[in-house]
């Protein structure tokens, strides 16, 4: 039996994850998943692949807002959910452009500070929505500002596999998933197409490319070669190395850990089959 062993919301994007037992399905996936990003100066998006200083910001979800919390100093900031300002922007994430609402001078300042580098905090309007990417969902779905899609699955068992076959092993962290799940074989979420959890339907769109962010300690910020320098010998194809699926839904709820994944169907196009 597969089953949801791990949960994960990451309300600004490419900051500190949060795990959680029960998370709510919206129409850009869970609620507040990747609603706020940081900018630089030309509005385009910031990530830990140039600031790994980001992942020392940790997000805490408040009764009254996002908590801020910066794991080596005391310092932090509460960022109410609604924006403080009515100014509308638009914002690169990736090839695609976004529209925002700039949330207030007091994050800009604070993130800068903290970040060493300017810039600023934005907020994706709710009526607002952003079209994943038609080569591999139809139209009508929507993600926030993830870099693509509203959600990323992994299989405990995939991770274990990985971690075989490395000398220090790695935590889920460094793949920031929103699902995780037990049971099954090592990368069988390559090849779901369709699953159902908590009547929630969800189906598999497009293995997920890894980028140098998986490189990087969510806790000391260092960097080294792994997991990418291994998961090349064997998850590689093309100039890209693979892990996990990304995912569109249809439906809203919420779904908790525990809750039991029923596969409705597989994928039987080779794009989605890699050698182990």
């Amino acid at each position: 039996m597969l089953q949801v062993s791990e949960l994960y919301i990451y309300p600004i994007k490419s900051l500190g994850g949060i795990a959680v037992s029960s998370a709510e399905v919206t129409d850009k996936g869970f609620k507040y998943d990747r609603r706020w990003l940081l900018i630089d100066e030309n509005n385009r998006f910031l990530s830990q692949r140039e600031l790994p200083a980001m992942a020392l910001l940790k997000v805490i979800i408040a009764t009254n807002g996002l908590l801020i919390t910066h794991s080596l100093t005391s310092h932090n900031i509460l960022i109410p959910f609604a924006p403080q300002t009515n100014e509308h922007c638009t914002v690169a994430v990736w090839d695609d452009t976004c529209t925002a609402i700039y949330v207030s001078d007091i994050a800009d300042k604070w993130f800068t500070e903290k970040l060493g580098v300017k810039c600023r905090l934005v907020y994706m309007p709710d009526d607002y929505k952003r079209q994943v990417d038609e080569k591999y969902a139809p139209e009508g779905f929507v993600t926030s500002f993830s870099d693509a899609y509203p959600f990323l699955i992994i299989g405990q068992a995939s991770l274990d596999d990985l971690n075989s076959r490395l000398t220090d092993k790695l935590p889920i962290n460094r793949f920031r998933p929103n699902i995780v799940f037990t049971g099954g074989k090592p990368f069988e979420e390559d090849v779901i197409d369709h699953l159902i959890i908590n009547n929630i339907n969800f189906y598999g769109v497009k293995l997920s490319a890894r980028c140098i962010l998986t490189t990087i300690d969510q806790i000391t910020i260092a960097k080294t070669k792994e997991p990418l320098k291994t998961l090349a010998k064997y998850r590689r194809r093309g100039n890209d190395v693979f892990f996990g699926q990304n995912l569109i839904h249809t439906g809203n709820g919420f779904i908790s850990v525990g809750d039991e994944i029923s596969i409705k169907n597989y994928h039987t196009e080779e794009r989605f089959f890699l050698r182990a």
